[in-house]
């Protein structure tokens, strides 16, 4: 198995190797909310509109900042201060000096190995056109992500 990641910086890695690095959870496309007090972001079940639940992928990848214009774009130098992204993103990892774990689709060969670890929004994100944005704090998970 080629890991092209380790002993490498984000900004080592091709376009094609940046993308293959993405283990397709779909946690960084849920609603975050920022506490106006404590600055504390706190993450919900509730999906960008473009997130397909079940694949955990942008349904139009391409065009996303397009189509949602607050969409932050993951970059090699942006990575470190974006302090929301899961603690299991594989961009966060690699940007920490730190392996991929074994549920990986990298590490695994399966593209399926992130849903069946029980690490993508498969089977509880909710699309964000079926909430009342109103209600979205009712929709705040419990435990960090």
């Amino acid at each position: 198995m080629n890991r092209f990641w380790q002993g490498k910086t984000l900004d080592q890695l091709s376009a094609e190797q940046w993308e293959a690095l993405c283990d397709g959870c779909g946690r960084c496309c849920l609603e975050k909310l920022k506490s106006p007090t404590t600055g504390k972001v706190q993450y919900t079940r509730v999906a960008c509109h473009l997130l397909d639940t079940q694949t955990c992928r942008c349904a139009h990848y391409d065009s996303r900042h397009v189509l949602v214009p607050d969409c932050v774009e993951l970059r090699p130098e942006n990575i470190r201060r974006l302090s929301w992204l899961p603690k299991t993103c594989a961009y966060r990892l690699v940007a920490a000096g730190k392996d991929l774990p074994e549920w990986h689709p990298l590490v695994s060969g399966s593209a399926d190995s992130v849903h069946t670890a029980g690490i993508s929004v498969r089977g509880w994100a909710v699309d964000v056109q079926d909430v009342n944005l109103d209600d979205l704090v009712s929709y705040i998970l419990k435990k960090r992500l």
